[in-house]
């Protein structure tokens, strides 16, 4: 749009989109362009959306007010607008990108020269096509967001991609993790809902980014557990770096951990732990559920093996336990734990650990 606009004489040189999201880490989203270059696509935070200088700038007063605010830069003192001075511009126009649902987000239009009453008139006939555009693809993002967020990277596609329906569901090879908090019973009668909450969210960020990090997907926080998975395809040959990748996230779960326990002693509380089960299988990946209400997840005998395997990192004080399918695929030194007797497994089950995973806590 910008380079049909200068085309037609209106002298842009620099635009830039902001459009707000919901995410919970990101406020919204940023698209300038100057002329001659690609677009840059960045990230606001909630943070940058309360400081004072975005606050008294143009763009806020246009998303506020949902009015057009020309602004002339040689005056100008706020250091963003300053900024844009350096770059030569000399006016800008905030103009509001008004969506069906209410909101006003906005888009900025900067000129080295002055725009004319007849450029404002411009803006006014092009901007309420791009706002329904704009609101396309944002819907599309903060769809993909939300399923993200809540259901994980892998399943929100799936589920925009139409994977909609009870019984839709793949087949799929993946390193299987499954973790939980040590003494949660105890905790929670301790201490108040408000810690245990608190305490919950610090250790599921201890181990989510790890994991997401190398491409597994968190799919279900069950209570304190959390289940996730590091899908492989076996005809590639795949598994043995898939194990590779869950081991250096329990690693660096559990650094991260001892960062936040460092946190927590200081402020007066007590430390959290936790215990991971790692195995290796097959499970049927989509929808359960049912009639209106469905659950994007994972289940079958190797999810259930996994929980079952995690029980015994307490009862043997090893932060992490592997089943033999793992353990037969990892290229790191394994101990072997013994064989085991687990809830609603038929046989005994060998059980090993990392080498490196030495005792924490356990009776």
């Amino acid at each position: 749009m910008c380079d049909d606009l200068r085309a037609a004489g209106v002298p842009i040189e620099r635009a830039e989109a902001f459009v707000r999201t919901l995410h919970p880490n990101i406020a919204g989203r940023s698209f300038t362009w100057r002329t001659g270059e690609i677009v840059v696509i960045g990230e606001r935070s909630f943070a940058d959306l309360n400081t004072p200088e975005f606050l008294a700038s143009p763009m806020a007063e246009a998303c506020r007010t949902g009015e057009y605010v020309r602004c002339d830069l040689s005056t100008a003192t706020a250091p963003g607008l300053v900024a844009l001075r350096a770059e030569g511009l000399n006016e800008l126009v905030a103009a509001p990108l008004k969506f069906l649902t209410g909101q006003n987000h906005v888009v900025t239009l900067a000129t080295r020269e002055r725009f004319t009453d007849e450029h404002i008139a411009a803006f006014r006939l092009l901007i309420p096509p791009l706002s329904r555009l704009g609101e396309i693809f944002a819907l599309l993002r903060t769809a993909t967001n939300l399923l993200s967020t809540y259901v994980g990277r892998n399943a929100g596609s799936r589920i925009l991609g139409g994977q909609v329906q009870l019984g839709d569901t793949d087949s799929i090879h993946a390193v299987i993790w499954f973790s939980d908090l040590r003494g949660f019973t105890s905790m929670a009668q301790r201490v108040g809902p408000a810690a245990v909450i608190r305490a919950l969210n610090e250790l599921f960020g201890c181990q989510i980014p790890p994991v997401e990090a190398r491409g597994g997907e968190v799919l279900k926080f069950i209570g304190d557990g959390l289940l996730a998975i590091f899908p492989f395809d076996p005809a590639v040959g795949a598994s043995e770096a898939r194990c590779r990748d869950a081991l250096d996230a329990v690693a660096e779960a559990f650094a991260n951990l001892d960062a936040q326990n460092s946190v927590r002693v200081a402020a007066g509380e007590l430390p959290i732990d936790f215990g991971v089960a790692l195995h290796v299988g097959e499970v049927s990946y989509g929808n359960i559920g049912g009639a209106n209400r469905l659950d994007f997840t994972c289940i079958g005998p190797a999810v259930n093996l996994a929980a079952r395997l995690e029980t015994l990192t307490g009862k043997l004080g090893r932060p992490v336990v592997l089943s033999q399918a793992f353990a037969e695929l990892a290229d790191v030194p394994i101990e072997r734990l013994g064989d085991f007797e687990l809830k609603g497994v038929g046989e005994s089950v060998p059980a090993f650990s990392p080498a490196w995973a030495v005792r924490r806590g356990g009776p």
